[in-house]
């Protein structure tokens, strides 16, 4: 990666940071213009900015207000690349049901998450925010997936991912997928107490996450 390429990606990174949708669109053409990478760009620029603004917002030095301008800038410059990603091509197309736990209705990070799975070739059933463990249970089901993804911001929202696990167990379907984790209270200790396959910190960690344990399904038939 050049010089001029990962300054770029640090100018987007700002531009989310400091809540400037008219810079963070007008960097996001410039990557389209030059040839970058699209979703080089959304991982290493925008969303490296977004992760920085949560880390603003959990220091209290950015509020509610900030961040949803932070996002609103991100967003921008979205709306941008996401035409220009080069969809990965999937030996086979592992199916994603990804959703925010009953409770929390805050889905910039599972939004990121989605865009960066589908960017990879995965086919990503998004469930929306604020949905009952028994959905996550009943859609996974009804589209075969291989994956369900919870996500939340709310430490007062983390059991109802315990109560996802819970409910395939109970209905004796747990073997049938792997159940991955994240967000901001979300820890490898909070995943390994209620039986999650996996955590992730971010988006990007997310996807490579994914894909390790697709190659495990495959191995594991």
């Amino acid at each position: 990666m050049s010089d001029s390429e990962k300054e770029l990606h640090q100018k987007l990174s700002d531009a989310v940071v400091n809540m400037d949708e008219e810079e963070a669109a007008r960097l996001s053409n410039q990557v389209v213009d030059e040839g970058y990478d699209a979703y080089e760009a959304i991982d290493k620029g925008l969303a490296h900015g977004m992760e920085r603004a949560g880390v603003l917002f959990e220091e209290e030095e950015y509020f509610i207000p900030e961040l949803l301008m932070c996002s609103d800038a991100m967003y921008a410059g979205l709306d941008i690349l996401r035409p220009h990603i080069k969809t990965g091509e999937a030996k086979e197309k592992f199916k994603i049901v990804i959703g925010v736990i009953e409770g929390d209705t805050h889905d910039i990070g599972k939004n990121l998450v989605k865009i960066m799975l589908e960017a990879s070739g995965f086919i990503v059933y998004d469930l929306g925010r604020d949905i009952p463990p028994a959905t996550f249970v009943d859609k996974a089901l009804e589209y075969e997936a291989h994956f369900i993804a919870i996500s939340t911001l709310m430490t007062t929202t983390m059991s109802g991912m315990g109560a996802v696990i819970n409910i395939l167990s109970e209905r004796g379907v747990r073997d049938k997928f792997k159940v991955l984790v994240g967000g901001g209270p979300i820890s490898q200790s909070f995943a390994d107490k209620i039986g999650a396959d996996g955590y992730s910190r971010n988006a990007a960690e997310a996807v490579r996450l994914t894909e390790r344990l697709c190659t495990e399904i495959t191995a594991n038939r």
